[in-house]
């Protein structure tokens, strides 16, 4: 397939979900706003749209006018059927663009908690394990856009992964981020890592390493987006 990718800043990039699709035949172009690229004036160019995540707000239009045309682009790739993956940022951009309201959660969550399956979620293709320890970085969360199907929660935010139908899938964390990405973003946003509730240190942060459960997940929600 064709798989087409968001980039906002770079150091959230694809990590393993690159080498996931490469693997399997697939081919990536990207738009990268943070380098003034466009977005695609249509969504006939590929099969599959990849949004990742980002610091920045989904509705800082003055300070990012990309985000009105990248919402287009989402709403147009769903409404084509087109596969639409969302992480982080991207599952905020999804729901929004979608009809779903984002806003901030009550705390912000950075750090390796675990994400929980809701039983809402057991009838979707997409359906979670019981618990899975994953990386969050968000200060803001999302309510479920129309026809969204509730997946997952944690302590510190309810909404943290949706999907429609079988080639729609938002998801508030990381699956995707090895070792080396995690300590750049680490590093990136630095000035995030302050004493809160959900808010862990940049050593226990890094030091957590490779999670198998994480590498798991990631791997069953990318076969099942692929197989639609």
């Amino acid at each position: 397939m064709k798989i087409h990718w968001f980039q906002h800043v770079p150091f959230e990039g694809l990590g393993a979900i690159e080498g996931w699709l490469t693997a399997r035949g697939h081919t990536l172009t990207c738009t990268r706003f943070y380098a003034g690229e466009s977005a695609p004036a249509t969504v006939d160019g590929f099969d599959w749209l990849i949004v990742m995540g980002g610091p920045m707000n989904i509705y800082q239009y003055r300070d990012h006018p990309w985000l009105r045309a990248e919402k287009r682009v989402i709403r147009d790739a769903v409404a084509a059927g087109k596969r639409v993956l969302g992480i982080c940022l991207g599952a905020q951009l999804i729901a929004d663009a979608l009809g779903g309201k984002v806003y901030q959660n009550a705390q912000k969550e950075i750090g390796w908690f675990p994400v929980m399956a809701v039983p809402e979620g057991n009838l979707s293709p997409f359906a979670f394990p019981e618990t899975t320890p994953v990386l969050h970085w968000h200060g803001d969360t999302f309510s479920l856009p129309p026809g969204g199907v509730w997946l997952a929660r944690s302590e510190g935010c309810e909404n943290q992964a949706f999907a429609i139908g079988t080639r729609v899938l938002g998801l508030q964390f990381h699956l995707e981020m090895t070792p080396v990405e995690v300590a750049r973003i680490v590093v990136e946003c630095a000035d995030e890592l302050v004493p809160a509730r959900y808010i862990q240190s940049a050593e226990i942060i890094t030091g957590a390493g490779a999670q198998p459960e994480a590498e798991v997940l990631l791997v069953s929600l990318l076969s099942k987006l692929e197989a639609g």
